[in-house]
């Protein structure tokens, strides 16, 4: 029997932001579960729950104090168990965020670690010693500014973090980390979980020399405040311990009847291809993996199919699960401003095309929406590393602000109190109760149900047709079940001369006459037929 997420749309919940049902302005589970029939009725798969985990938050959640606890902010043990079954109920399945490379400082495991170098957990997290100046033991940098490295007075020696000093990062080469690890994931699984989302899953291992990195062989496409890119991060994440370990997470997950892991390659670039590739091939490591190759600004033909044909050639037996946003990076519709017509064409667009992507789907709440990017102020940040760098960065609050139900409900329905973000006018203009028979929402719907009922699009494969920007184009499929998927990925309008038997099928927005096939500005089109050939016009 295929597995459940093969060619699935898994539509991710940021629970902070989904639905307040308690009024403390912070979303919860009780609100998640009350607005499951929302997705359901999308026609997604399944969710992906952003970490909900006891954590005193300094990083939202990705700061964990307590892997088997759901934190008082969002509900309890037994809420959770209530929403795993509902979502059940309706259908869906249910993924949760599992981050396993650092905890907090909060944690148990690292109170203790940092106790003295002689203690049960003393080798726990990555400890080293100063440098004879004092300085620390490589020259690593943290994502979130500064030095990996942070100085404790206790132990008199310095730990890692790859993030926020309050979130140390575990030593993996340790045994007894990997079975805690291993024990907390089943411990989710024994509660009816269908799988997991890794949090930074090329991360697990460093370099147990402590070897600095090298300057980046490529000149970073980043602010200078990105003092992490500027480095050829070689020592300290992507090392090669972590395909054996994450072939224990297989052989865990494998015990279990369908369930499935996608893993965050946190890496840009043609190398973070090549990993979602070595982290799936076969059938002994993850079942899939994503990354930041479709998050970013470059919106290219030549950029689209290099991540889809690269992953194609890197793991040919793997499966990709394909993304335009998430809590992390601006909102695809206001990233790709500059070539859209309008917000709506964007979002009309970005769905098209990935609805025909060859493998599992991703979509961010408020994606469906076309929601935009929320412009913040200084005073309105919670992001510690836009907080740190303002403004030279701008940060993860205005992806993350809350989803918009009613627009002209107090804070869009999403809370009664003082919501954690602000809800604005533009974001308001989005609301659910807003959208309309002809609205961005009722387009993702015929989208998502045009995919599901398409053999083309859900197993077909992916044969890309050599046309110039800023045309992708693509076959889905062979003989007389064959789609030929066609994309304007700018605001100009053009034609293509069309030769064969074609005929629109599904959604699209575009005109077929005589021939020539008329794209408005982002406009896309599903041509069905066996021998459709398509030249510039």
């Amino acid at each position: 029997m295929r597995e459940w997420w093969r060619d699935a749309v898994i539509y991710q919940i940021y629970p902070r932001s989904w639905q307040d049902d308690d009024g403390d302005g912070i979303g919860d589970l009780a609100g998640i579960e009350r607005r499951l029939p929302h997705i359901a009725e999308l026609g997604a798969d399944g969710i992906w729950l952003s970490p909900i985990f006891r954590s005193p938050q300094a990083d939202m959640g990705y700061d964990v104090s307590d892997y088997r606890d759901v934190d008082p902010l969002f509900g309890t043990i037994e809420s959770f168990d209530r929403l795993i079954a509902t979502a059940h109920d309706l259908g869906l399945k249910v993924i949760v965020d599992q981050v396993l490379s650092h905890t907090s400082d909060q944690h148990e495991w690292f109170r203790e670690s940092r106790q003295d170098r002689k203690n049960p957990k003393a080798d726990w997290y990555v400890w080293a010693d100063p440098q004879p100046d004092g300085s620390p033991p490589t020259n690593w940098h943290s994502h979130f500014g500064g030095p990996a490295w942070e100085f404790d007075p206790v132990r008199g020696q310095y730990y890692q973090h790859n993030f926020l000093a309050s979130q140390p990062d575990l030593n993996f080469h340790n045994a007894q980390v990997q079975d805690a690890i291993l024990a907390t994931c089943e411990f989710w699984l024994e509660r009816g979980l269908d799988g997991f989302r890794l949090d930074t899953v090329n991360y697990y291992f460093h370099d147990q020399q402590l070897r600095s990195n090298p300057p980046a062989q490529v000149a970073p496409q980043v602010m200078a405040t990105d003092l992490f890119g500027m480095q050829d991060n070689i020592y300290n994440k992507n090392r090669p311990e972590n395909l054996t370990f994450l072939e224990k997470l297989r052989a865990l997950t494998d015990r279990y009847d369908d369930i499935m892991m996608v893993g965050e390659v946190g890496d840009m670039g043609r190398r973070s291809i090549e990993l979602m590739g070595q982290y799936t091939a076969g059938t002994s490591r993850l079942h899939m993996a994503y990354s930041f190759a479709m998050l970013g600004p470059e919106l290219t033909a030549e950029h689209l199919r290099d991540c889809i044909e690269g992953f194609q050639r890197h793991a040919p037996d793997g499966q990709p699960y394909w993304s335009f946003s998430n809590h992390d990076v601006p909102r695809h519709v206001s990233r790709w401003g500059d070539h859209a017509v309008g917000e709506t064409e964007m979002a009309r667009l970005a769905c098209a095309m990935l609805m025909a992507f060859e493998g599992t789907i991703g979509i961010y709440q408020g994606e469906e929406l076309g929601q935009t990017e929320t412009e913040m102020e200084f005073h309105e940040l919670t992001d510690p590393p836009a907080i740190r760098y303002w403004p030279g960065i701008k940060g993860r609050d205005g992806c993350r602000t809350p989803m918009v139900w009613e627009k002209d409900a107090s804070h869009g329905g999403f809370t009664s109190g003082t919501p954690w973000l602000p809800v604005k006018a533009p974001q308001l203009a989005h609301a659910v109760d807003a959208q309309g028979p002809d609205g961005v929402l009722a387009f993702y719907r015929e989208a998502i149900a045009y995919r599901k009922g398409s053999a083309a699009l859900t197993r077909g494969a992916t044969t890309f047709l050599d046309l110039p920007e800023p045309i992708l184009a693509f076959r889905r499929g062979d003989g007389e079940g064959a789609l030929t998927c066609v994309f304007n990925l700018r605001a100009a309008p053009l034609t293509l001369d069309v030769t064969g038997d074609a005929m629109i099928d599904g959604p699209s927005a575009a005109t077929l006459s005589n021939g020539v096939l008329h794209l408005p500005g982002n406009g896309f089109v599903y041509l069905a037929g066996a021998d459709v050939g398509l030249t510039a016009g």
